[in-house]
């Protein structure tokens, strides 16, 4: 019995000397539990909308006070226009226009009734109809509380318009976000195991003494998977607009170069992280389990960034997919140019030039 217990006790001591152990037993859980406990909500915070107030009366003054005291949205642009409403919105600023007729207060006092028109980005189409229900409920309590209070009968009924995507379907968003993800795990895992196996087999030793510098094996190691990861690519964006119908209403080739960069940037992510893993083993936990779940839960794929604290708003930054998530967005189902996703694209660009100075550093290193 007793050595029995001695073995168990060695056991513990192995398990609280290594690192790499413990955290992956107790620091991905609570990770992970926190990530979920905050993202997963289907309540919204801090939207960000715009009004168009045709109006200006004090009627208007006191609904736009009311919705942006709610808690829920903060008001973010000023509109003087019907031109810039679908401006802002290819912007990716707000996901909301209130539109508010001309003369409010007055047909509100003559007729009884005044409009207001409701305008959602509906490129993601759970948020757009959870804001657009909440903006309801908020106007329908300002007429209830405000106006029939006062014996008033007065009667607002908000028109909704869903921009992009007036039918709602959820394809819109998913697909957007089902491509990042699969490019991501794919091209980085892919290229990760890739190297690990060779450095396993000790075959990369024998690609380090050769005459061959870092920069030519590390292009020459992305090139096969890069090209392998863009027809997966061009596959998947065929089975969205002939199955899915998804609409592509930019450029289809500014779409594929985009799409090249991104695919680039996963695999220079994949030469890096194979230069940190001994074993394919290692560089398939990290590619799986640091690249998945901070893709799916963080880069906006599946809940709004603006719902998340600030702390994981700000790890959003440094998350690829999330900008690749906007640029694919604004191609197919907005349309828009270099001109409204150059700041994602720069992004994206420069993630690709720091990783692969990183891979090519770390192979340096190996060399020396």
């Amino acid at each position: 019995m007793n050595r029995f217990l001695g073995f168990v006790k060695k056991e513990f001591h192995h398990i609280f000397r290594d690192p790499r152990t413990m955290l992956i037993l107790f620091g991905m859980p609570i990770a992970q539990i926190l990530i979920f406990g905050y993202v997963v909500s289907n309540e919204i915070t801090d939207v960000k909308i715009g009004v168009y107030d045709k109006s200006k009366d004090h009627v208007t003054h006191e609904i736009t006070n009311k919705i942006t005291s709610s808690g829920f949205f903060i008001l973010s642009e000023n509109l003087n226009s019907d031109q810039e409403i679908e401006d802002v919105f290819k912007k990716g600023i707000i996901r909301e226009v209130i539109v508010f007729e001309s003369n409010f207060a007055e047909k509100l006092e003559r007729d009884g009734s005044a409009g207001i028109q409701i305008i959602a980005d509906a490129s993601d189409a759970n948020t757009a109809n959870i804001v657009t229900n909440y903006t309801q409920a908020i106007i329908n309590n300002y007429v209830k509380n405000e106006l029939l209070a006062q014996d008033l009968p007065y009667e607002i009924v908000p028109e909704v318009r869903m921009l992009y995507n007036d039918e709602l379907k959820g394809v819109y968003m998913f697909v957007p976000g089902t491509m990042a993800l699969i490019l991501m795990l794919v091209s980085a895992m892919m290229t990760s195991i890739s190297i690990a196996r060779e450095k396993e087999m000790g075959t990369m030793e024998v690609l380090l003494v050769s005459p061959l510098k870092p920069l030519p094996i590390v292009i020459g190691k992305v090139i096969p998977y890069m090209v392998l990861s863009f027809i997966n690519a061009v596959v998947i964006i065929a089975l969205s607009y002939f199955v899915f119908e998804m609409p592509i209403q930019g450029n289809l080739v500014f779409l594929l170069l985009e799409t090249l960069l991104f695919i680039f940037m996963a695999l220079s992510l994949g030469i890096l992280i194979s230069t940190a893993s001994n074993s394919q083993l290692v560089a398939m936990f990290i590619s799986m389990f640091a690249l998945m779940l901070p893709t799916m839960l963080l880069s906006g794929f599946i809940f709004p960034i603006e719902n998340m604290p600030k702390i994981l708003q700000w790890l959003s930054t440094i998350m690829p997919a999330r900008y690749f998530i906007v640029i694919v967005k604004n191609i197919m189902i907005k349309g828009s140019g270099i001109g409204i996703v150059w700041k994602e694209t720069l992004i994206i660009a420069g993630m690709t030039v720091f990783f692969l100075g990183m891979s090519i550093k770390k192979f340096k290193v190996r060399l020396e």
